[in-house]
């Protein structure tokens, strides 16, 4: 019996975790009582939908 294929972005995510990187998605970093963009490392309200500098959101 074979093992069922796996996809490329598992293939991928798997080789990143092999070499140290993280292969979750990214969220809000917190910064005292502010959310913090991970992109552009600007600060948001804690209701904060999307980015106010730059404009990424989470993913969802």
């Amino acid at each position: 019996m074979s093992k069922a294929q796996s996809t490329d972005d598992e293939l991928f995510d798997e080789f990143l975790s092999a070499n140290g990187h993280e292969t979750e998605p990214a969220g809000w970093d917190e910064s005292y009582n502010k959310k913090q963009c991970p992109e552009c490392s600007g600060l948001n309200d804690q209701a904060a939908t999307a980015c106010s500098t730059c404009g990424w959101q989470p993913s969802r």
